[in-house]
Formats: C-alpha cells, structure tokens, sequence
C-alpha cells in the first residue's frame, strides 16, 4: 500500500520528495529520461499527469507544458504505455495526475483497470470531489489503487475529516490559494494550516504548490511527510535541460 510505503520510508529520509512530470513533454524521449535522471537523484515518488486541454488547477508553466505535450502528440494510450515502461524498470510508486474528464471519455472503471495493469499506485484527480466520485472510489478500490484527495487553506476541519475519510496513501495541500507555479510563503500560516491537516487525518501529509529551493523543503520536515516539486523542474528543464534538473533536485537533499 502506498501509505505503508510512504510511513516506512519516512524515519529513513525525515521527509520524502515527489516530483511531478508532464507526460510527453517536450516529447516522450525526454519523458524517459527525466525519470530515469529523477530516480537517480533519490526521488521517492513521482507523479505523472496525462496531458488535458483545460488543466484548471495548474499555472502557465504545468499550462504551457499540456499544450506542448498535446500539439506533439501525447495521448492517454501513449501515456499509459509510457508507465508500463516506467513502473517495470523502477522500483518507487508512480501515480498519475489528470482531469476527471480523461477517465470520463475512456470509462471509471477501465481506466483504474488499466492503472492496475500499468503498475500504478494511486491517482490525483483535482476536479473530482467524493461526493461525485462514487464510481471512481470504487473502481479505485476494487483495483488496489489510492484515491488521494487534495487540502487547501480554506478547507475546513470538517470538510478535512470528510475528505480524508474517502483518500488513500497520502493527502496532497497545497500550500495556499490558486494553481500551480506562484510563489509560496512558507510562515507560520502555513504551519498552522498543516497542523489543522495533520489534526483531520492519520494519512500522510504531501506539500506541493510552491516548493523550490532545499530552504522549501526544510521548512517542511516535521511538519508534512512530502515536498512535491512540479513547476520549478519545467523551469530548470527549460533553462538547463535534462542534466540541470538531476543537479537541482539533489540540492533539495
């Protein structure tokens, strides 16, 4: 189960580190290889999010990198073929990030089928609260697979209890208001807000939204289980390619 992995995992590390690629961006070839240069930097997780045309929670960057990945051809069945490589030659959870839409087109039930079959963990699916997802959760159980459900700093403590009690593996806050890719005060609300999350579940807590520098990650350790890094690696894998971002995320260690 991806949350006994993550709690086994966690007194070894202090804090694990997931990272978060867009699938077929700039192409497939670099896909690989980011992951293999992600693996050997000593991610613990990564996260691959499916290419969509409207991805409503994300920034410019994660934006731009959707609609790079789509004008070059990346489809779901390409993706899921990129994961049954990818889970087969590393040995670390692989989750995918998408838009309730794309399991929508391709039906509940066979997408979590064929998560299961492509060696996948668990999913993040912002769009989609339980209360609409009855068909999800249980395709989701039904496979072995982790709903992972998303905190943020208006959440309340009941609504966090309620959200909790239909995740699995770990919760994903994000760490303050709006998408992906802004600047991030990590303060003393910050922690305030992830004591009220660690208060509304015994699951994981993962910190994305903002993290990008080793100081990021620190600030994290004690307070959250998981620094997730998605805009920032686009950035460095804009400006210093493939190489660059292996550097960059061994300096958050």
């Amino acid at each position: 189960m991806l949350e006994h992995y993550v709690k086994d995992r966690l007194p070894q590390r202090g804090i694990l580190l997931m990272t978060h690629i867009v699938v077929g961006h700039p192409n497939f070839d670099t896909s690989l290889r980011l992951i293999e240069t992600m693996v050997r930097a000593g991610v613990d997780l990564i996260e691959l999010q499916i290419p969509f045309s409207e991805p409503i929670a994300d920034g410019p960057v994660i934006l731009r990198a959707n609609q790079e990945a789509l004008s070059g051809g990346a489809t779901v069945e390409r993706c899921f073929e990129l994961a049954f490589q990818v889970t087969r030659r590393f040995d670390l959870p692989f989750l995918f990030m998408t838009y309730y839409n794309v399991l929508f087109r391709r039906g509940v039930a066979p997408f979590a089928s064929r998560m299961r079959e492509a060696g996948m963990k668990g999913a993040i699916v912002p769009d989609l609260p339980p209360e609409e997802g009855a068909d999800y959760l249980e395709a989701m159980t039904e496979n072995a697979l982790a709903p992972i459900f998303i905190f943020s700093p208006n959440t309340t403590s009941t609504r966090m209890k309620e959200l909790a009690r239909h995740g699995r593996g770990f919760i994903y806050c994000v760490a303050r208001k709006g998408v992906t890719g802004s600047d991030t005060a990590f303060s003393g609300e910050l922690t305030d807000y992830l004591a009220r999350a660690r208060d509304a579940t015994s699951l994981p807590l993962a910190v994305g939204f903002g993290v990008k520098e080793k100081r990021d990650v620190d600030f994290l350790r004690g307070k959250a289980d998981i620094a997730v890094v998605g805009s920032e690696t686009l950035r460095v894998l804009d400006k210093s390619g493939v190489e660059g971002v292996g550097t960059f995320l061994k300096s958050l260690r």
